[in-house]
């Protein structure tokens, strides 16, 4: 079985090489972006293990002799999953890594926005010192966090910030009640947008959830609330939240991930009131491991079994 690993981020491969060198199978690497390089990279390919690079119809029917597409992530929106069921090949990806780590990230980046960390650190350095130079903090003990999304990470999220803020609430019309925690509440829309003095985001990024936060919800904020993004880019229309926080609608944005990155020159880069990080909440050392074994270790099973371990997609290929 051949195996191209299409393209990463990581320092190196050298984990994936061997992994897959001790179970028999054949591997490349590349660093592709776009669907031609797919194609060209992957003419012998029975399996890619993919992290950005976009792969659709137009690359699963150039390669018919490709069978299995495994993804660096919990996420697959790189992936047409739809193209994919089409064409027969089996899409799979690694869901249950770096929880921990993500819903610490998300906390970190609520708990920064209800002190103010980040905006002290900046007003002290430009020579500013006042503990009200940010604005007033209100106490988080009195406060309501609401959670959209309520999986792996969503429930992670909601388990810490319980000690911390006085309420936690939640939207997830995808699971049962009861699977709700018991100090979660839930709520619909409506009811999480208007009532969180600050909002997180755990949503997988589909047609479905795409600028989900827009200025229509940003409108239903408490003037001076706060947004949190640990999950996708994409869910948020981030010239609306750019407009939001101008008005003061929100008071702070805590972004990981947007939907170019790097942003570039955006306004929300040199904006007074946001905290950006470099799609970061992912990692630590041993998350990171955890996500490239379990990657690859989706095609090695595929290739003893006829299946992945975690199944998003189920081929025939």
């Amino acid at each position: 079985m051949n195996v191209l690993i299409t393209d990463f981020d990581f320092p190196n491969v050298e984990l994936e090489l061997e992994l897959f060198r001790q179970a028999g199978l054949h591997v490349t690497t590349a660093q592709c972006k776009t669907q031609d390089q797919l194609i060209e990279a992957g003419k012998n390919a029975d399996a890619f293990l993919l992290q950005y690079a976009p792969a659709d119809r137009k690359v699963f029917e150039a390669l018919p002799n490709l069978k299995i597409v495994s993804r660096y992530g919990a996420g697959f929106d790189t992936i047409n999953t739809e193209d994919a069921r089409a064409c027969g090949v089996w899409v799979g990806n690694s869901p249950d890594y770096g929880v921990h780590e993500v819903a610490s990230h998300a906390f970190a980046m609520a708990l920064n926005l209800t002190r103010h960390l980040s905006f002290y650190d900046r007003d002290i350095r430009e020579g500013k010192w006042h503990y009200l130079t940010p604005g007033v903090l209100k106490r988080p003990s009195n406060m309501t966090v609401g959670i959209l999304g309520l999986g792996r990470i969503g429930k992670r999220f909601a388990h810490i910030a319980r000690e911390t803020y006085g309420r936690v609430i939640a939207c997830d019309p995808h699971i049962m009640a009861y699977d709700f925690p018991p100090y979660v509440e839930r709520v619909d829309m409506k009811t999480l947008f208007s009532t969180a003095d600050v909002l997180s985001l755990h949503t997988p990024l589909n047609d479905e959830t795409r600028n989900i936060v827009n200025g229509h919800v940003l409108d239903l904020m408490k003037p001076g609330s706060y947004l949190v993004n640990t999950a996708r880019g994409g869910l948020v229309n981030v010239d609306d939240a750019l407009a939001a926080l101008d008005s003061g609608r929100l008071g702070g944005l805590a972004l990981d991930v947007l939907p170019t990155e790097p942003p570039g020159d955006h306004p929300l880069v040199r904006h007074p009131r946001t905290i950006l990080t470099p799609h970061a909440a992912f990692f630590s050392k041993e998350a990171e491991i955890e996500l490239r074994r379990k990657a690859a270790q989706n095609i090695i099973t595929f290739a003893k079994t006829g299946k992945p371990d975690y199944i998003v997609i189920q081929g025939v290929r």
